[in-house]
Formats: C-alpha cells, sequence, structure tokens
C-alpha cells in the first residue's frame, strides 16, 4: 500500500496504481477520480504514460518487411503494407506490449480495412469543406498528454523515440475530428434534444426502478462482408489477447473499434437490458464486475464488451466528495526518491507551506491559481469516493476534515495537495437529463456515421492488392 505522507526522507516503497486489465475506470467522475489519485501515487518511479487516443499510420524510417508495397488504392489515394505496418506498430506503443510477427500478421487484414475507412472518411470530409484548423489538433494532443499525466510534447517525442512520425499522430487526429464534425453537421437539429425526448426516456426508466443496468465498455468490429468474418473474429480473438496481457481496454478499443464510441475509449456509459443486443444483454448479466467477453456476433460485426460496474436503476447511494488541489510539476521525473534535484526540494517546500496557510478550499482554490498549472485542473468536479483507487487514498478522501490539505503526496511527475470541500451521500443510480440527451445524440450520430459509411463503401474505387495482406 502506497504511503502518502511519505516525503523525500523516506525510502520509496509505493508504486504507482495499475487498473487490472479490463478494469480501466470508465465515465467522468471516475476518470476524474483516476486523475486525481495520479499524483498520490508515491515516490516509485513509474513508465511514462500512454497515449489514449489512436494515431494514423504513415511510413516511418524503420517499417517492417514489405513495407514499401501498395496494399490497396482507394479512390486514388494509395495505402501502403507500411501504413499498416505503422499502425500495428503503434499498437504496441500506445499499449506498452510487444507485438509478434504472428500477431502483427493476424492484425494486418482487420487494419487495413480501417485504413481503407480512415481514407474514405477524409476523403468525404474535404469533400464537404471540412477544415481542421491546426489549433484544434494542438489543443487534442494537448488533451492527451494532460489526461495521461504527460509533460508538453512527451506524446510527441515517445512516438519519436519508437521510430514514429508526429505527422501519424496529426494526420490521425484530423480523420478524427473531421469526421466528427462533419457527422454533427449532417444531423444538425436532430442534435438538438427535446424536453419532451428527457421526459420521455426519464418516465421509461422510473418503469424500470430497482432492475440492474450495465457500465460497458465495447469494442465493435465491423463485418461488411460475410467472406471476411473467419477474419474479423480472428482479429477480435487477437484483441482479446491482447487485453488479457494487460492492454488497457479504453486503448485498444480508441485504436480498434470502428463505432464513435471510439472516440470516448469505448465507453458506452450505463446501459439497460433493452438498449443491448440481445446476445450482450444475456452477457452482461453472467459477467463478473471486471470481465472482458469473449467476441459476441452481433448484426454487422463481432463485439468485444468490458462490464465495468452493476447498479439498480434509481438506486446506488455513493459517497460524493468535492476537491479543489494544487498541484506543483517538477522540471524533470523524480527518478531517485533518496536524491532529489534542486527544482524537487523547492516544489516540496511551497507544498508543505501550504498546509500552515491554507485552512478553506476558498484559499486553496486561490492558491492553486496562483501556482497557475494548466495540466492539472483546480476543481475536478465530483468524485465518487468508492471508485477512488488505491484505498489508502480512497480512505483518506473519506475520513480528512472538510477544507483541511492534505499532506504532500508525491508523485513522478509532481507534488499535490488536496482539500475536500464537500463530502455527502447521493443517489447516483438515477438517470440524469444529460445523461439522456448525451445517449440520445451519441445514438443519432453513430446512426448516421454506419449509414454513410456504407453509402460511401458503395461508391468508392477500391483496388486490393493481395499480398498475404
Amino acid at each position: 500500500m502506497p504511503d502518502f505522507r511519505r516525503v523525500f526522507d523516506g525510502p520509496a516503497r509505493g508504486r504507482r496504481h495499475s487498473p487490472n486489465p479490463g478494469q480501466t475506470s470508465w465515465g467522468r467522475a471516475a476518470a476524474i477520480a483516476v486523475l486525481v489519485a495520479a499524483p498520490a501515487a508515491g515516490f516509485a518511479a513509474a513508465p511514462p504514460a500512454k497515449p489514449a487516443t489512436p494515431v494514423a499510420s504513415k511510413p516511418t524510417e524503420q517499417p517492417l518487411s514489405g513495407a514499401s508495397r501498395i496494399a490497396a488504392v482507394v479512390n486514388g489515394d494509395v495505402i501502403s503494407e507500411a501504413d499498416i505496418a505503422n499502425r500495428a506498430r503503434l499498437f504496441a506503443i500506445s499499449t506498452g506490449l510487444p507485438l509478434s510477427q504472428e500477431i502483427v500478421d493476424r492484425l494486418k487484414p482487420q487494419i487495413l480495412r480501417q485504413l481503407i475507412d480512415e481514407r474514405l472518411r477524409m476523403q468525404e470530409a474535404l469533400r464537404r469543406k471540412i477544415i481542421i484548423q491546426d489549433t484544434q489538433i494542438a489543443s487534442a494532443i494537448k488533451d492527451i498528454e494532460s489526461r495521461n499525466n504527460m509533460q508538453p510534447g512527451a506524446l510527441r517525442a515517445k512516438l519519436a523515440s519508437d521510430g514514429v512520425s508526429s505527422r501519424t499522430l496529426i494526420d490521425q487526429i484530423r480523420a478524427q475530428l473531421a469526421w466528427t464534425q462533419m457527422l454533427r453537421e449532417l444531423v444538425g437539429d436532430r442534435l438538438n434534444i427535446t424536453d419532451a425526448e428527457v421526459a420521455e426516456q426519464q418516465k421509461l426508466a422510473a418503469q424500470r426502478v430497482g432492475q440492474t443496468e450495465y457500465r460497458l465498455g465495447e469494442i465493435f468490429i465491423q463485418v461488411d462482408d460475410p467472406a471476411n468474418s473467419a477474419d474479423a473474429q480472428r482479429f477480435a480473438e487477437t484483441v482479446i489477447h491482447e487485453l488479457h496481457a494487460g492492454a488497457p481496454f479504453p486503448l485498444v478499443a480508441a485504436q480498434f473499434s470502428q463505432t464513435q464510441t471510439a472516440l470516448e475509449g469505448g465507453d458506452l456509459g450505463w446501459v439497460q437490458s433493452n438498449q443491448l443486443d440481445p446476445a450482450v444483454a444475456r452477457l452482461a448479466a453472467e459477467m463478473p464486475v471486471g470481465a472482458v467477453s469473449n467476441p459476441v456476433r452481433v448484426p454487422g460485426g463481432f463485439e468485444v464488451v468490458a462490464l465495468q460496474a452493476k447498479r439498480e436503476i434509481g438506486r446506488d447511494l455513493a459517497t460524493v466528495v468535492t476537491l479543489r488541489q494544487a498541484f506543483f510539476a517538477f522540471t524533470s521525473p523524480l527518478v531517485d526518491p533518496q536524491n532529489p534535484t534542486e527544482q524537487q526540494r523547492q516544489a516540496l517546500a511551497k507544498a508543505r507551506a501550504l498546509g500552515g496557510t491554507v485552512n478553506s478550499c476558498e484559499q486553496m482554490e486561490a492558491a492553486a491559481k496562483a501556482n497557475n498549472q494548466p495540466n492539472r485542473p483546480v476543481d475536478p468536479g465530483e468524485v465518487r469516493v468508492e471508485g477512488v483507487n488505491p484505498p489508502a487514498f480512497r480512505q483518506l478522501l473519506a475520513t480528512i476534515p472538510i477544507g483541511k490539505p492534505t499532506e504532500p503526496l508525491i508523485s513522478r511527475d509532481g507534488i499535490a495537495v488536496i482539500s475536500v470541500c464537500t463530502r455527502e451521500q447521493k443517489n447516483v443510480g438515477e438517470i440524469t437529463a444529460s445523461e439522456i440527451q448525451h445517449r440520445l445524440v451519441n445514438e443519432r450520430i453513430e446512426m448516421l456515421s454506419r449509414q454513410t459509411m456504407r453509402d460511401l463503401h458503395r461508391k468508392a474505387s477500391i483496388d486490393m492488392r493481395d499480398r498475404g495482406v
């Protein structure tokens, strides 16, 4: 168990918390809890955080064998085997897992189909004059780094060190943003969910109070031609193998899932049985929390689901806290806790000083804003205590007096000091209007996305070159 009260004059005994496969936190409250908990992980140096968003494939200076050959031509746009090899390499980078040539070969057919879809999407977005500004891409990269507790520029440096051009990252983000923007423009006024629609959904939910609902993640693998069904199933089985080996479910979903939920790490949110395919609903009812399913045949392809949590509709009492936090970043990672740099000692001194001057959340907020750390939210919103890890930090949030600052919580990247502002019991099982609106919007965008992709495939000129891909 990490020792949160440890400072530089003590040995490094703790480790940064790592979720089990398929158990990465989902949703806003849980994700924030992980973000808040990260600074409390202790001294022990941890590996760099992994990127949470998939990136595109472009040739690199060190392609796998045969990478210069053409794999497909999509409306005149070439996809090379280098593109496929780079996507496989990117998968290895983002999950932190080594990939054997056998695994790469099993991934190739499905990667090629996904790259074809990406080319079609980008071509259609450009045809509709959807322009993504460089500032939007820079903001997206900054968001990835922030959500993964990475220093600015660390993600590009990581890709470069592994032989993947930053162009790879930029092109993929551009395609994702363009496709999403295009779909939202096409949906138009249908994105405006009316009060009557929300009320109808709330009425239906009220009729199901006490029944079970599930927090699920999904990886959807499309089968657009029955002849490709065996390839898709092998691909799904390979993905599951990597999940069992430790690959984080949201990263794999972001990399390979072929629905709009991929942009949110596969997060389906809280869903009820009648909102799921019958085969998936049966699995969800039988799976233990934290489990990842085998591939399930559903209309249009295969689905792999991860069960994050279960609850009774309308009945889910939880302890919810609000926080304020100040963070003192290190200019270089803490490598040896017993030999910190001078800047790290100064950061610790500043963090300790808060204990003598801060006596309320208002004072903590003022101190945090004066410290000016844009990558760390001063107010991370409501946090459900039961979902916080590691357990020692969960206990701290549950017991520390309101307004009293914690002692310095030291991590590899810096030091946090946190004050709990409010602590109350809430029924978080109630389905809110915003949750309903979010789900209905996503359903409409997903329906349009699949329909548009079918039309693009039907009209496209796609020349597949059979070279073992």
